[in-house]
């Protein structure tokens, strides 16, 4: 102070560090953003990797699969030989049981979210997967190798795609049809409940339920268009 009065000097000091500390908090602040932002990432960012295929060939034995065991071997080879075998597969099979039901297909493949070879949602959850779904198309239900799976109007046709289940994914209730050609092991007698990975033909659109095949040798699913393809879910 001079004569009363505050030097100018005094006045640019103290401007200069009010200055200096505002732009020194507003880098901490902004570097913390930074820590924040990169910390959430990790923890919302989504595996969008191969969870659901339809499998590129059948056993070979039509309907018999060698039971859920050889269903399940199959999803994991063919996920395997892709670069998946990592993940836990499961064959999105129902099976039937005396007296009660059997194992529901959808109680085997996990919560979801799954996509298909081309990194494309399917469904985020059991739920959306199985009410009033239409992501699972010929377009999106590929094989593992990404290759899209002939459908109705193809040759051969082979849209009958094997899960013993009803619309909803369930196992069916005890009746005298067989809907699982005798839990996956048979490849002649009986028959199979088949949904329709197009969504064409017979008027129903279920990718799960669509009719049943007239008997479980490669000959007879092939009458209806299928050759003993069935869907692959990743249960982890």
């Amino acid at each position: 102070m001079v004569g009363g009065k505050i030097s100018s000097s005094g006045l640019n000091f103290q401007k200069t560090t009010t200055l200096g500390d505002f732009m020194k908090n507003k880098q901490i602040a902004l570097m913390l953003a930074i820590v924040g932002i990169c910390s959430v990432l990790p923890a919302n960012a989504q595996d969008k990797s191969m969870s659901f295929f339809v499998t590129s060939v059948g056993s070979g034995k039509g309907g018999d699969l060698g039971g859920l065991n050889g269903a399940d071997k199959h999803c994991q080879a063919l996920a395997t030989a892709v670069g998946a075998g990592k993940r836990q597969w499961r064959a999105y099979l129902s099976t039937e049981a005396e007296g009660k039901r059997g194992i529901s297909a959808r109680d085997r493949i996990g919560n979801g979210p799954w996509y298909n070879a081309k990194n494309v949602l399917v469904a985020e959850n059991i739920t959306e997967l199985h009410l009033y779904n239409r992501t699972i198309l010929k377009e999106t239900a590929l094989n593992q190798k990404g290759e899209i799976v002939n459908g109705r109007g193809d040759k051969p046709n082979q849209h009958d795609i094997l899960t013993g289940s009803m619309n909803d994914g369930t196992a069916y209730f005890p009746d005298k049809t067989d809907h699982t050609c005798n839990n996956w092991t048979s490849s002649n007698t009986g028959s199979a409940q088949v949904g329709h990975h197009d969504r064409h033909g017979g008027g129903n659109l279920s990718w799960t339920s669509a009719h049943a095949s007239r008997g479980c040798s490669i000959e007879a699913l092939a009458k209806t268009g299928g050759s003993g393809l069935f869907y692959c879910f990743s249960s982890d």
